[in-house]
């Protein structure tokens, strides 16, 4: 695959994706959210003091809010915005479910896991639709196909994305999960264990898998954009009853930087490239490629069927108990008022 070099490019395609955003409805319907208690002058005091809330190098969105410190202009004095970087979904269930963050960002696949096995979050925000994850091999590999990966070790982060990319690739392949080692490394490991010949394979996330690709020249050898769950913005059941205000504020911030990007391409790019430690370009290509940021931020009935495909597998592979587990947390995951009821302009900044 070519790389994008040209960032004005990036730009252009990014811009003109996401200008299709503002003509998308919502989905469903729901009570409206509480409006925000506070504002920028205080007038009323918001719910809460403190804010704990990660960011991610998956989550471009979340970058942009972070640099551009909406948050903290938008409470002021009030509230204190804490930022907690996620390596993975995986680690960013296990800070929800541990109360370590209030909002939290993950794939949608990790997201009903989590639910499905207990942890009490819900989806407040469709961040993107990226194509973040592919199974990746050295330069000169003999893995030219999934199916060959049968007999093989291939490195993935259980919990995320890439995991359950993997678990639908064999699926589609014909090759047992018994038949694949699966070594459960972190996605940066993961990288260094595949350009080190620790595995056969990887089953990669962007950004990472993209510098890969540039400054180690690994190969996708297999891509399937259906196979990604949306990116998915979850918050601990607690914090949505305790502070309605502050979890609106953190959507309408998450609106505000979609359209923000719209207008600032080149500046995601850099973003991304800064936070990440990548070259522009790589960043280019995640963001260009390989990331939908237009798409309808109401958790709803695209984000269902996809999840409904990915449930049974994960009753299939042991890492949910039942399909009766996987049914009741489609049924209580979702939390559209928030979306539904965004409003940028009340984000200051």
């Amino acid at each position: 695959m070519t790389l994008r070099t040209s960032v004005p490019a990036t730009a252009l395609a990014l811009a003109t994706a996401l200008a299709l955003a503002g003509c998308v409805p919502g989905e469903g319907s729901a009570p409206a959210a509480a409006e925000p208690a506070g504002t920028a002058s205080g007038d009323a005091g918001w719910s809460t003091d403190t804010l704990d809330i990660d960011f991610a190098t998956y989550n471009p969105l979340s970058l942009v809010i972070k640099d551009q410190g909406w948050l903290e202009e938008t409470f002021g004095d009030e509230v204190t915005v804490n930022w907690v970087q996620s390596a993975g979904s995986n680690k960013a269930n296990e800070a929800l479910r541990a109360g370590a963050v209030d909002v939290g960002s993950t794939a949608g696949s990790a997201a009903l896991l989590a639910r499905s096995n207990g942890s009490p979050i819900r989806t407040i925000d469709i961040y993107s639709q990226p194509e973040w994850s592919a199974i990746v091999v050295p330069a000169g590999s003999d893995i030219t196909s999934v199916a060959d990966l049968a007999g093989r070790s291939v490195a993935a982060t259980k919990g995320t994305d890439p995991y359950f990319f993997l678990l639908q690739s064999l699926e589609e392949a014909g090759v047992p999960l018994d038949q694949v080692e699966v070594q459960n490394l972190q996605h940066a490991d993961g990288r260094t264990a595949l350009e080190q010949g620790s595995v056969d394979a990887w089953s990669g996330l962007d950004p990472i898998m993209a510098a890969s690709e540039a400054e180690s020249g690994t190969q996708l050898i297999y891509r399937n954009i259906d196979f990604n769950t949306y990116g998915f913005l979850n918050a601990t059941e607690d914090f949505l009853e305790q502070s309605p205000d502050v979890a609106q504020a953190v959507v309408d911030a998450y609106e505000k930087a979609r359209a923000w990007a719209q207008e600032n391409p080149d500046e995601v790019v850099a973003i991304l490239a800064e936070v990440a430690g990548i070259e522009p370009a790589v960043a280019a290509k995640v963001i260009g490629e390989r990331t939908n940021l237009a798409v309808d931020p109401v958790p709803g009935d695209a984000q269902r069927e996809v999840l409904e495909v990915v449930g049974p597998i994960f009753v299939e592979s042991g890492d949910v108990a039942s399909q009766d587990d996987i049914d009741r947390a489609l049924e209580a995951l979702f939390e559209p008022r928030f979306a539904q009821e965004a409003d940028p302009s009340r984000i200051d900044g």
